[in-house]
């Protein structure tokens, strides 16, 4: 009972939408109608509003590490489990009937939360992909890719899962950006979809 209570404050917590709700307070209107109508932080940062993007990516990792870390003091599996409902509620929020992000803070932040080597490694990853290559969804692609295998190597198996499912989840929902990428019309990091 307390698992499922966790899990459903995990999801509630993954399921606020930041980039939605701070884009709106800021004026400019529902972020779903610019860009590529995502809520994240790379197309908050379409609307050229660098303050309001990193305020987003920020809160949208600190909602998936609070969960993890709150369901820690319950030893596991629970952390597992609440930082998976916190992702899935960033993907597919209630309050949006089910129409979220593509999980990349949300899921960085789950990572940290339940092993800080693994989600550095992840969020280093991202960072000189994208310094490299200037593509956000590569360097998502990247970084989820290789977080089951640094929690593999350092003796996480049950993390080497959670980051699986997530790498998973993380893939499918970038199956546009990929056929973007393949067909070289994918747009890099601060330019208009």
């Amino acid at each position: 009972m307390i698992l499922l209570l966790l899990c459903v404050f995990g999801y509630l917590c993954g399921s606020v939408p930041f980039g939605l709700l701070l884009t709106r307070a800021a004026g400019l209107g529902d972020i779903r109608a610019i860009g590529s109508g995502n809520i994240g932080a790379t197309n908050v940062l379409r609307t050229g509003k660098k303050g309001i993007a990193a305020a987003t990516l920020l809160l949208d990792g600190f909602k998936g590490t609070l969960p993890v870390l709150v369901a820690g003091h319950f030893g596991p599996p629970a952390p597992l489990c609440v930082g998976f409902a916190a992702f899935l509620g960033h993907l597919f929020p209630v309050w949006l009937g089910f129409k979220g992000g593509k999980g990349v803070a949300t899921g960085l932040g789950v990572l940290l939360g339940e092993c800080f080597p693994v989600g550095a490694v992840a969020c280093l990853a991202w960072v000189l992909t994208a310094v490299l290559l200037r593509f956000s969804s590569v360097s998502a692609l990247v970084a989820f890719g290789l977080a089951p295998f640094v929690a593999l190597a350092l003796g996480r198996p049950g993390l080497a899962v959670l980051a699986g499912l997530i790498a998973g989840l993380v893939y499918w929902k970038h199956g546009a950006n990929i056929a973007r990428l393949r067909a070289g019309t994918e747009p890099r990091i601060g330019k208009t979809a």
